[in-house]
């Protein structure tokens, strides 16, 4: 999804009104000196004196505070609204956005809210909680807008990630089929003086086509296809993998260089699934972080919101 498009254009006006509201709520509270008197907080937004120690405890601190957490709470349900289809509470797209730009919100009120202090052990945790959750998510909104531009740039066709193990396992049985199809014609022997060392990138000059093939197969392209990672074999770098096949369709006859094409594209393809998999993994892994720990926050700002309340 794109982030910076006209749909958000009214959130961020949102965002930016209501972030100069706070602040002037908030100075024209605790510092209204700063401002004319024409430009002074009117004595309806006026708070009254407060014995609390900390900003937070004090009514406009609690407001602030008070939105935060309600904002934690709607920004969590945005997983839930996922999965339900059916519910018509305006669609995902629409919670998707007011989910960026409300939790953007909270940074200035999570600020106005602490004082621009840290305060004791457990606000500290619960801000450096907070500032965890925050970053992660705007890692993960920078990914969600960077890597599927990337994945069109890079990837000719996308698959269906579901599918990816599937072809994967296709591409095994086709170079499989082939070395056996290979080793069942008689020519293809490895007579003990015509050996083919491809895997160390030389090809004894007198060894057989399909020995070559052979050979090929069995020490460079199964197990690489075979591979739970394509990335730790070299004939799974693109470059390296250039220059291998050409060089195997120098030590083969002509009527053999169809197989070797067909061979070097399986090898392309295993190649773009393995970064069509690496891909999907970082589109998505930031959300085993974000996930956890944005319900942690939700848990831990509720019971600060407690102690702040009744023990203060």
């Amino acid at each position: 999804m794109r982030v910076f498009n006209r749909s958000h254009v009214p959130w961020m006006i949102f965002v930016v009104l209501a972030t100069m509201a706070a602040f002037w709520i908030y100075l024209g509270n605790f510092q209204p000196e700063l401002f004319p008197s024409a430009y002074r907080v009117p004595s309806s937004l006026l708070q009254k004196s407060s014995e609390h120690r900390s900003i937070g405890g004090t009514p406009i601190g609690l407001v602030f505070g008070a939105i935060s957490l309600s904002i934690f709470v709607f920004a969590a349900l945005l997983g839930v609204r996922k999965k339900m289809v059916l519910w018509h509470i305006g669609n995902v797209q629409r919670w998707l956005r007011a989910h960026i730009w409300l939790t953007l919100l909270t940074i200035p009120l999570v600020i106005l809210h602490s004082g621009f202090r840290l305060g004791g052990p457990m606000t500290t945790f619960l801000m450096v909680l907070y500032a965890t959750v925050m970053i992660s998510g705007i890692y993960g909104l920078v990914l969600q807008h960077q890597l599927p531009r990337m994945m069109e740039e890079r990837l000719p066709a996308e698959t269906v990630y579901e599918q990816i193990p599937h072809l994967r396992a296709r591409l095994l049985a086709a170079a499989s089929k082939m070395r056996d199809s290979l080793q069942s014609n008689p020519v293809a022997r490895t007579d003990p003086g015509t050996s083919a060392a491809v895997s160390t990138g030389a090809v004894t000059a007198g060894a057989e086509p399909e020995t070559v093939l052979v050979e090929f197969l069995e020490q460079q392209v199964l197990p690489y296809l075979a591979a739970r990672r394509g990335d730790k074999f070299r004939i799974g770098n693109s470059r390296y993998s250039e220059d291998l096949f050409r060089f195997v369709k120098l030590r083969v006859a002509e009527a053999y260089r169809g197989r070797v094409e067909e061979i070097e594209a399986w090898c392309d393809e295993r190649r773009m699934l393995d970064l069509q998999l690496k891909l999907h993994h970082r589109l998505h892994g930031w959300l085993f972080v974000h996930g956890p720990l944005s319900f942690l926050l939700i848990m831990v700002t509720a019971w600060h919101a407690y102690v702040t309340l009744f023990y203060y």
